[in-house]
């Protein structure tokens, strides 16, 4: 015994660096409820690619962990650069609750938003943002820059990434050689 903390305390597993007697990452009710919404969001993602969109989907949740809203992305359905699976949510979930101050929602997407996206996140004051894949081209939360933590933000987001990140990755890819395959010039 070293102090008040017995031997089997300090023991490592080898395989995932946790003491021994911790309970696995991925049995945790936060990361479970993060797997629930991410395949919701996956689900809204699906329909998009589907209907010919970029396959992002995002849903917004309470403070309570119920659905407030959800949206897929509607570029070259609705005609309109800004009709981003994240802006959508953000319009439904003001419209559901009568506020655009979203402070005790989260949102859920698929994609790390982009410049625009995250903009509104700042914005709209959300509680924090859970995201799927990293977006090495357009990534404004984390890969490319951090508007979340930057000077001009009014509100600094909590960010959750990598949920089910292989699974939203490979949504994405998939999709893209797809239609690159299809139509080689549009998706270059």
């Amino acid at each position: 015994m070293v102090g008040d903390v017995d031997d089997t305390t300090l023991k490592l597993n080898p395989q995932t660096l946790l003491p021994l007697h911790a309970p696995h990452p991925f049995d945790h009710p936060e990361y479970r409820q993060h797997r629930q919404w991410m395949e919701r969001a996956i689900a809204l993602a699906q329909a998009a690619g589907d209907a010919g969109e970029v396959p992002v989907g995002a849903v917004i949740v309470d403070s309570q962990g119920r659905l407030i809203a959800e949206a897929e992305n509607r570029r070259e359905r609705d005609h309109d650069p800004t009709a981003h699976a994240e802006i959508l949510a953000l319009r439904m979930a003001g419209q559901a609750i009568g506020t655009w101050h979203l402070t005790q929602c989260t949102l859920y997407v698929t994609l790390e938003p982009c410049p625009m996206c995250a903009g509104a996140l700042v914005l709209a004051r959300v509680a924090r943002l859970v995201y799927g894949a990293d977006d090495p081209k357009a990534g404004a939360v984390r890969t490319v820059i951090n508007l979340p933590d930057g000077a001009c933000s009014n509100h600094h987001l909590p960010v959750v990434g990598g949920i089910l990140e292989s699974v939203c990755r490979q949504q994405l890819q998939s999709w893209f050689v797809q239609r690159r395959h299809l139509a080689p010039d549009k998706y270059l």
